[in-house]
């Protein structure tokens, strides 16, 4: 370090870069993020009742529990406060059914802690999305558990056990509709949370708020989201079921885990391209898998894979999207 006195008695530190700082730190940042999600969560143990309390909290202190376990053995710093943990914690259980047993969700919060998280270094080393690993894992170890929904009535004498996207895929959209009573039914119940599904598919303007109180915060950027979720609305309205421009965007774009996987999972700085435009072309690859999968894959849902094959794409999206550096082609 150096200090360089000029002739008007000021003094300039020079100094290695970054010159330019904030208040910001990770802890703030994740703990911000639990802030976004927590209305979202609240009215899912709300809307499902005490099973969704029960998953809520045994996803948390699983992943709390896994991360100490961890650090304890690899002789690391406990990192717990930071948040991170909880964060995973928290978006798997808002990612699975009210009805799963509690073991196999800390199973899963094992699994995303453990194996993707603290296996690849710790946070900020881990390539893909820790959450949705763990979802996947459940998934491919517990099929039945991770697809059974509770039973509540969709409209006035239509008692469902199926989410929409259920709907939609083995019966039709016409059933869809019928379900709900009609369309403007099914978009209020899409909307407000009145519908099956996981504990974090419910409310969409919770979920949207939330995630536009971390625009706000420039935690995120509206590219992203906004990007992913009309990427799956143009795309299911273009192709729809009975022909091009029959789909209905504003169901696809609010039904699913869309919102919460555009806001909360496809955000994560961690696994995301670095620049605003190969943020772009992940959600935009993100959106056009939703749409394959959603439309002729056997799964009704596909958001969670999506955001888990862009992650892989990741470093190949950032190497064709970097900056040149200062006078590169200089001379050429």
């Amino acid at each position: 370090m150096a200090e360089v006195k000029l002739a008007q008695k000021e003094t300039f530190t020079v100094s290695a870069s970054p010159h330019i700082r904030c208040d910001e730190s990770i802890s703030k940042i994740m703990w911000s993020v639990n802030i976004a999600l927590a209305p979202a969560a609240i009215f899912g143990v709300y809307h499902f009742g005490m099973p969704a309390f029960k998953i809520i909290v045994t996803s948390i202190i699983a992943a709390i529990l896994s991360e100490v376990f961890v650090e304890k053995v690899r002789h690391k710093p406990i990192s717990i406060k930071d948040g991170s943990a909880f964060l995973t914690g928290l978006l798997l259980a808002m990612s699975v059914s009210p009805k799963l047993p509690p073991y196999m969700i800390a199973v899963g919060s094992f699994i995303a802690i453990v194996i993707v998280k603290q296996s690849m270094g710790g946070l900020g080393h881990n390539a893909f999305n820790p959450a949705h690993i763990g979802r996947a894992a459940l998934m491919a170890s517990w099929p039945a558990a991770m697809t059974t929904w509770t039973k509540m009535t969709t409209s006035v004498d239509v008692v469902s056990s199926a989410t929409p996207l259920g709907i939609l895929k083995m019966q039709g959209y016409s059933k869809l509709v019928e379900t709900f009573g009609n369309t403007g039914n099914m978009y209020k119940a899409l909307l407000i949370g009145n519908r099956n599904g996981c504990i974090g598919e419910t409310s969409t303007i919770l979920l949207v708020l939330g995630g536009v109180y971390l625009i706000y915060k420039h935690y995120i950027n509206w590219q992203v989201p906004v990007v992913m979720i009309g990427t799956v609305g143009i795309l299911t309205w273009i192709f729809g079921p009975s022909g091009a421009f029959t789909g209905d965007p504003i169901f696809h774009m609010m039904a699913g885990g869309l919102i919460i996987g555009s806001f909360f999972m496809a955000t994560d700085m961690v696994t995301i391209p670095i620049t605003v435009k190969g943020q772009i072309i992940f959600a935009i690859g993100a959106g056009m898998l939703t749409t394959l999968i959603r439309l002729k894959g056997g799964y009704p849902e596909g958001v969670c894979y999506s955001i888990l094959l862009m992650n892989a794409a990741t470093p190949l999206i950032d190497r064709f999207t970097q900056p040149k550096k200062f006078a590169e082609d200089a001379g050429r």
